[in-house]
């Protein structure tokens, strides 16, 4: 008789902690996050300061938890060429996968259209944390979509490479 009542519970404790695992992961985190200030930002191909895109529309997400958890969508009525001819352009990136309640932000039909061309991505903000990159993909129907990538100092910092000379240093730790 104790045997099942012990078995009862390890079923019972691995469900609840199983559920509490899975909403922590896909809603406990996230929080809608207001438009920037400052606006949607790209890096112009003659400077290095980022420069404001008009943009409508706007819905984001983040989570404290990491910093590539940052997720937005938006709509621009700036065409492609413009931006082609006027931003600095990143390739080989993949948007990220974001929670399925967030349903602007569909990353395999996101990747779909940058493998297509009728997206391309652009760099927006270069360390917006350590080590992590703000991209933004902008469709030719002016859809645009917004997270974070690591950069090759991220991933070198992340995966315990030597970072090398040619990254900043990183932040200090916290005093605990």
């Amino acid at each position: 008789m104790s045997g099942k009542i012990i078995g009862i519970f390890i079923v019972v404790s691995s469900l609840i902690v199983g559920a509490a695992l899975y909403y922590l992961q896909v809603y406990g985190f996230y929080q809608e996050v207001d438009a920037p200030a400052e606006g949607i930002m790209l890096i112009p191909l003659a400077t290095n300061e980022a420069e404001v895109i008009p943009m409508e529309g706007f819905k984001a997400i983040d989570a404290d938890s990491s910093p590539i958890r940052y997720r937005a969508c938006f709509t621009t009525p700036y065409s492609l060429a413009l931006l082609t001819e006027t931003f600095r352009m990143v390739e080989d990136v993949t948007p990220r996968n974001a929670p399925g309640w967030f349903d602007c932000f569909d990353a395999e039909a996101i990747g779909g259209e940058l493998e297509a061309g009728t997206a391309l991505t652009f760099l927006s903000q270069k360390n917006i944390h350590y080590g992590v990159d703000r991209i933004v993909a902008i469709t030719n129907d002016g859809r645009g979509y917004v997270w974070h990538e690591l950069n090759d100092c991220g991933e070198k910092a992340y995966d315990g490479t030597v970072v090398g000379e040619e990254c900043p240093p990183p932040p200090a730790a916290p005093l605990q």
